[in-house]
């Protein structure tokens, strides 16, 4: 039976950014909204975020960094934060995945993983 006392769930929603991109010098800009649930039993905090971005052309730029938009929310069982923020990408698809470091109430280090989504511009109908 796996340990459901720190167990974090991730969603993620993407929309494509055409005011922000410039698709003839390859820039895809992307938003994504990310909701983070505390589904485990013990009070947790975001600590910080690995993220690993990957073109089509199998280019990947791997981010990592303090908190999430500048806080590192502390989420108690149930509890949900949810944030935007933005990539930018030079195919008009990609995909990102990673994790969150976490610090449990009772000091217990872990990663709630992101799982991977796609990163796409909307298809284009003639």
């Amino acid at each position: 039976m796996a340990d459901k006392k720190y167990d974090i769930t991730v969603a993620a929603r993407t929309a494509f950014i055409p005011e922000q991109s410039d698709v003839e010098s390859g820039r895809y800009v992307f938003a994504y909204t990310i909701t983070i649930t505390n589904t485990g039993t013990v009070p947790a905090q975001l600590v910080s975020r690995h993220w690993i971005i990957t073109d089509a052309n199998d280019q990947v730029q791997e981010v990592r960094g303090l908190g999430v938009v500048g806080e590192q929310p502390m989420l108690r069982p149930s509890e949900s934060f949810q944030y935007t923020s933005g990539t930018a990408i030079t195919t008009p698809v990609g995909t990102m995945r990673g994790s969150y470091q976490m610090i449990a109430e009772d000091g217990k280090q872990f990663d709630a993983p992101i799982p991977e989504f796609t990163l796409s511009i909307p298809r284009v109908l003639h």
